[in-house]
């Protein structure tokens, strides 16, 4: 394969084998899934020719109907590799890191310390662009490169303010009877947008008082039930009775056709709802982040907190992590001689 043009062959087959769903996660985690920030008006970074065929091809792999990965997440990805492409061809390797596993281990450590030392990105920016990195390397078919991420301060995941959060419920109360299912199963289940999407109808178990998700494609496989909060039941219901699906449907959650509908339109409806609450530097995850936050903060045991969201144990105490706000309300509340 010459670095000019990956061959269809390498990057065919299942557009969600090649993802590491960890890779995905961790990007969520991070809240760094949306696209990197440029002035207003300056151009994107110019792509070196040697390289235009094979970004075009990642570019159309990513795109296509059926990716895991969110529409941010896929405009941060693009972005991310144009500037890696840029930099390998100012470099001067010994050897072609798209062909070549052991000059893809060292382009991508120097690469690091590039981002780090020189482009002064923080340790998170450059932990993301090492990811969408290790995508672009498995779709190109040479696998992910051996680098080690930066170490990142403990924090627990970036959840809603209780002020975003009230004008979020509030836009959800006033959205379409879908709109408003769909942000409440989001808030309250704490389902990831792929497990929104995969929802059938069989899946929601509903009485009087009671109700119960069944989620039986998390991540990693894991199957789990979710117990279904007052206010999440009631907007079910109330879509149930409206949703017209065709023929032999059985997705929960359809389009305007009566098909399932994709995780690109759940997250267009949930970002929509975000923007119009006013709620900035919103993604669908920060909902499932706000849902792990609140039942800490309310005293939840983490084992429960972890068998609700479908996290281990230990991905689970990140909860228990000081978020960025109390870190700073604790140095705002020491003493002063005023």
């Amino acid at each position: 394969m010459s670095p000019g043009g990956a061959s269809d062959t390498s990057l065919s087959g299942d557009p969600q084998e090649p993802v590491s769903t960890s890779d995905i996660t961790n990007l969520d985690h991070d809240g760094d899934d949306s696209a990197p920030r440029r002035t207003p008006g300056a151009l994107p970074t110019r792509l070196p020719d040697r390289y235009a065929g094979t970004f075009a091809t990642y570019r159309a792999h990513v795109t296509r109907p059926g990716t895991p990965l969110s529409p941010k997440t896929v405009t941060a990805y693009l972005s991310r590799i144009r500037q890696y492409l840029a930099w390998l061809e100012a470099g001067a390797l010994n050897g072609d890191p798209l062909i070549d596993p052991a000059t893809r281990d060292w382009a991508a450590r120097d690469y690091r310390a590039y981002l780090l030392t020189v482009a002064k990105r923080s340790p998170a920016t450059v932990n993301a662009h090492l990811t969408a990195v290790d995508d672009f390397n498995r779709r190109i078919g040479v696998g992910p490169a051996s680098a080690k991420r930066t170490a990142l301060p403990q924090l627990a995941p970036r959840a809603l303010d209780q002020r975003a959060q009230t004008r979020f419920l509030r836009e959800a109360e006033r959205a379409p009877a879908r709109a408003a299912a769909i942000a409440y199963t989001g808030f309250y289940a704490g389902l990831r947008i792929a497990e929104l999407a995969a929802l059938d109808v069989d899946d929601v178990h509903l009485s009087a008082r009671k109700g119960m998700l069944i989620v039986r494609y998390g991540k990693n496989g894991r199957y789990r039930e979710v117990p279904v909060h007052s206010h999440l039941r009631a907007a079910l219901e109330t879509w149930m009775a409206q949703r017209t699906p065709a023929a032999e449907e059985v997705a929960l959650f359809v389009n305007a056709r009566g098909r399932r509908l994709t995780t690109r339109g759940i997250y267009d409806i949930l970002t929509g709802l975000a923007d119009a609450a006013g709620v900035e530097d919103f993604t669908p995850h920060v909902l499932r982040h706000t849902l792990g936050t609140n039942l800490r903060r309310q005293g939840e045991d983490i084992v429960v907190i972890a068998e609700l969201l479908g996290h281990s144990i230990e991905t689970a105490r990140r909860y228990t992590l000081p978020s960025e706000d109390e870190r700073r309300a604790a140095i705002e509340n020491l003493p002063t001689d005023e």
